[in-house]
This record gives structure tokens, C-alpha cells and sequence, in this order.
């Protein structure tokens, strides 16, 4: 196998997997359009039935197993969407499958990989733990390791995604595409300027995980922490996939995770689809930079939904604070019978929703004969907020944000 592809393997991929993939819409996005000032055009890899795009290259690959190497089954590392998109289609193809994943992976991606059928070998701390034991288990078994990325097939089977937005719109003048190892983009922008040399490529990484920036820039890989946006929070780019970025990609946007948590509420708001981190982050991109994209036909791969119920509730929990529409509110009151209910009159009059509430006495350092009462509060805007914050104020209750 060559260490390299050109579009017409793309377009070989594209005849390969089709009827097997989804072929997902690229659908326009008016209210989206709307708030960026651009022309937004999305491409929903979340309705894959992995809920990711990931599965495009992992079947190309497979595809091109000779029967021996089929007969010998495959291996591959990931800890989300490379293991569920490996694991559904080699079940289809009735090709062995071992996906080693690190230990804290999250049960629930540990339970859909099993129940496409896959053997799940729980091991290291780390990705790149898990990628080495992956590789020795391969080599033991003379099974075929499944690249997440570093692959000119899964390459070529991602750039299928920039087949189908420009043929559904061929006059994007800006594909915007998330990269974590890099096989996504390399697909795309090989596939996409060779249809349009003009088009640009921008990619998408967080900016606790800068793997390609570093990469392309020659300095050593330096990320690491915490980031919503799991699936792009690779340190080290694959080999292959940094030629073509470095070739054809434009520019390479970083994003902080506020605004990746931003672009996962509007995604559910307003298209009332589910975004895992990773993929919102070519939205996030375009909200963060809206003078780059303004007035342009933009192409955004949201590239998969497969996001924890719980993470997502804290995400929108957490966005409802940043619109102002929920706050905490510490109210000293005189500890005395109906002091309590005056506060939650004056809460009630002005509209706010009392979500929670907490009378504190023994912990609070308000006088004795006094208590401090937190109310957590849901209303319809800051103004709301700040109306009830002044009524209290006015009718003698000490206010602050708790």
C-alpha cells in the first residue's frame, strides 16, 4: 500500500461504500446564517448510523482486505467513533473484530462497540497505551491493524464527505472541517480542490490540542487537559495526514471550549440536532471568526453526535448562565416567620422560576438572628434577572451572585 491517494481514490471510495453509508444531507441553515452573517450550509455526519463519519474510511479499508486478511480479522485502537465505525461494518462484513480502547473509556461507547459484536480489550491509561498494545496484539495474531487515520484508504473513505457537499452545493466557496489525527480534512481537501482549486480549506482544532498547528509549525507536541471536544484531542497528527494539510489546507482555526459549547446549544436550538464536541467545532470556528466567513458560501461538517446524555445537560445547563436566563442569587433575609415567603413573592411577581433553593443558617456568615437563603433562578432573559435582583434590593434584601 502507498503511504499517499489522489481524489480519484476518493472518488473510487465514494463507489465502494455506496448503499452501505449513509449519504447525509447538506442542508442550508438560515437562522444559522442569520447569526454569523454568512451563508451556512451543514453536512450532518451525525445521522451516520454510528452518528459519526468515521465509519466511511473504516469500511473503505475493509473493503480492500484480501480474503486471507479478512479470514485473520482486524484490530484497531480508538475511544469513541474509528471503534463503533470498525466495529459495525466489520459485523456486516463478517470480519473478526478486537478494538482496544483506554480504561476510562466511557461505558457507553465501550457498550455500543460491543454491541456491534466487536471483542473490546480494555487497556492503558492512555491513547497512545492502547495504540501500542493494539499494534502487538495485530502482530500476534497476523491481524489487520485499522489506522484512525494515518491510512490513505480511511483518508480517501473521510474525503467522500467532501464529495457529497459539493455535489448537493457547488458553489460553497469554504469548506470549514474539524481535525484531530487529520484523515477527515486530508479527504476532504483532496477531494475538494480538485474539484475547485479555488475553494478553501480551513480546519478546526482546540486550542488545549493543537496537534497539526504544532506539527506543521515544527515544534514538539505540547497539549493536554480537559476538553469537551474528545474526538479531535489528538497530540500527535498521523505522518501522511500533515503532507496533505500542510499542501492544501489554508488556514487552521483554534477554538477555546466555551464557544465549542456554544456552537453544541445552537446546533440542538436551532436544528434541533445533537453535536458531540468535535463536532461542532467548525461552527464554533465560524462564530469565533465571523469577519473571515462573512457574506460566503460556507460548507460545515458537523461531524458527529455521539456526546454523553449527562455532558450535554451540563452543557446546556451551563449555557442557560452564560445567556444570563440562569443565576444563583444569595438573599439575606431576618430569620423570622414569612421572611422566606416575602422573598419568593417578590421572585414570583417579577416572572423568575425558582429552580432551587437552599436556607442556609449554620453556614452563613450573616448575623445570628439572620439567614442567607441561595435561590437557584431560571427567567426569560438577563434583564428579567437583573428586575428581580432590584426588586429585592429595593424591598431591603441584601442581594449577591452566589
Amino acid at each position: 500500500m502507498t503511504d499517499t491517494f489522489t481524489a480519484a481514490d476518493v472518488r473510487a471510495a465514494a463507489a465502494a461504500i455506496a448503499g452501505a453509508v449513509v449519504r447525509t444531507k447538506t442542508a442550508p441553515s438560515l437562522t444559522l446564517s442569520r447569526l454569523t452573517g454568512a451563508q451556512v450550509f451543514v453536512k450532518f455526519e451525525n445521522h451516520q448510523f454510528t452518528a459519526s463519519f468515521k465509519e466511511r474510511g473504516a469500511l473503505n479499508r475493509m473493503l480492500a482486505l484480501t480474503a486471507d486478511e479478512r479470514a485473520r480479522g482486524v484490530v484497531a485502537m480508538s475511544a469513541g467513533n474509528h471503534a463503533q465505525g470498525v466495529a459495525c461494518h466489520a459485523q456486516r462484513l463478517e470480519i473478526a473484530a478486537t478494538i482496544v480502547m483506554p480504561r476510562d473509556t466511557p461505558n457507553i461507547k465501550v457498550r455500543h462497540t460491543m454491541d456491534f459484536g466487536a471483542r473490546v480489550v480494555l487497556h492503558g491509561a492512555t491513547l497512545a497505551e492502547a495504540s501500542a498494545h493494539a499494534h502487538a496484539l495485530a502482530a500476534e495474531r497476523g491481524a489487520v491493524f485499522i489506522h484512525p487515520y494515518d491510512d490513505p484508504l480511511v483518508a480517501a473513505g473521510q474525503g467522500t464527505v467532501g464529495l457529497e457537499m459539493l455535489a448537493d452545493v457547488p458553489d460553497l466557496e469554504v469548506l470549514v472541517v474539524p481535525i484531530g489525527g487529520g484523515g477527515l480534512i486530508a479527504g476532504v481537501a483532496t477531494a475538494a480542490k480538485d474539484a475547485n482549486p479555488d475553494i478553501q480549506v480551513i480546519g478546526v482544532q482546540t486550542r488545549r490540542y493543537p496537534g497539526m498547528v504544532q506539527a506543521l509549525g515544527g515544534g514538539e507536541p505540547a497539549a493536554g487537559g480537559g476538553t469537551i471536544a474528545e474526538g479531535i484531542a489528538v497530540k500527535e497528527p498521523g505522518a501522511m495526514t500533515r503532507r496533505v494539510v500542510a499542501d492544501l489546507v489554508d488556514h487552521i482555526a483554534l477554538v477555546d471550549e466555551p464557544r465549542i459549547e456554544q456552537a453544541i446549544c445552537l446546533y440542538l436550538m436551532i436544528e434541533k440536532t445533537v453535536a458531540e464536541g468535535a463536532g461542532a467545532a467548525a461552527l464554533a470556528a465560524v462564530l469565533d471568526d465571523p469577519d473571515r466567513f462573512r457574506g460566503r458560501k460556507v460548507g460545515l461538517v458537523l461531524s458527529g453526535g455521539n456526546i454523553d446524555q449527562r455532558l450535554l445537560a451540563t452543557v446546556l445547563m451551563r449555557d442557560l448562565v452564560r445567556q444570563g436566563r440562569m443565576a444563583r442569587l444569595r438573599v439575606t433575609v431576618s430569620d423570622t416567620p414569612g421572611e422566606l415567603a416575602h422573598v419568593t413573592r417578590i421572585i414570583g411577581e417579577g416572572g423568575g422560576n425558582i429552580v432551587d433553593v437552599a436556607h442556609l443558617r449554620a453556614f452563613s456568615h450573616a448575623p445570628a438572628k439572620s439567614a442567607e437563603v441561595d435561590f437557584a433562578l431560571e427567567t426569560r432573559d438577563a434583564d428579567q434577572m437583573e428586575a428581580i435582583v432590584t426588586a429585592l434590593t429595593q424591598a431591603g434584601y441584601p442581594v449577591s451572585r452566589a
